[in-house]
C-alpha cells in the first residue's frame, strides 16, 4: 500500500484505516469503534485530517487512531467533563491516550459519546428532514431565476 517512496498512500475509510495498525492497537481500536456505533448507528464514518472520524448529521463528532506507543480518543473539549473516571488515562484538553493492554472501558465510551451527541444537539438543533417536507421553488425564487441577469461592464483599458 506504498505510493511514492517513503510515503504512504492516503487512507479512503476506517477500514483500511485500521488495516494498517499494528494488531493490538487494531483490535482495541475497532472495539472503541463498536462502542461508538453502539450510540450513533447513523453516524457517518469517515477519514478527516488521516484519522477515522465520525460526522453526524455532517458535522464533525470525534476522531480516534493509533500513534508509535498509544492509541487515542478525540472527542474534543468534553474531556474535562469526564475527568474523575479518566484518572487512570493520560489526558489533555481534548485527547484520551489509552494503550491497547489497558483499553477505555466500553460504558465510558458510550457515556462520552452520548454526551457529545448531546452537545452537539444542542448547539445545533437538527430539523427533521421530513418534517421540512421537499425542497420546491417559491414563487421569488423561480422569478429570480427567470429573471435577465444583468449586463457587466468591461474593465476599462490601462493607460500605458
Amino acid at each position: 500500500m506504498r505510493g511514492a517512496p517513503g510515503k504512504m498512500t492516503p487512507v479512503v475509510n476506517i477500514d483500511a484505516y485500521l488495516a494498517r495498525v499494528d494488531p493490538d492497537k487494531r483490535a482495541a481500536l475497532e472495539r472503541l469503534r463498536r462502542s461508538i456505533k453502539a450510540v450513533v448507528p447513523r453516524g457517518e464514518e469517515c477519514i478527516s485530517y488521516g484519522l477515522p472520524c465520525f460526522r453526524l448529521d455532517g458535522r464533525m463528532l470525534l476522531h480516534f487512531g493509533a500513534a508509535a506507543n498509544h492509541c487515542a480518543f478525540y472527542p474534543g473539549g468534553i474531556v474535562s467533563q469526564f475527568a474523575s473516571e479518566l484518572s487512570g488515562f493520560e489526558t489533555s484538553k481534548g485527547t484520551i491516550r489509552f494503550s491497547p493492554e489497558r483499553p477505555l472501558p466500553a460504558s465510558l465510551v458510550r457515556r462520552i459519546v452520548k454526551a457529545l451527541v448531546e452537545r452537539q444537539d444542542a448547539r445545533f438543533p437538527r430539523a427533521s428532514a421530513a418534517a421540512k417536507g421537499p425542497r420546491t421553488a417559491t414563487a421569488s425564487t423561480s422569478a429570480k431565476a427567470s429573471r435577465p441577469r444583468k449586463a457587466t461592464r468591461s474593465p476599462k483599458p490601462r493607460r500605458t
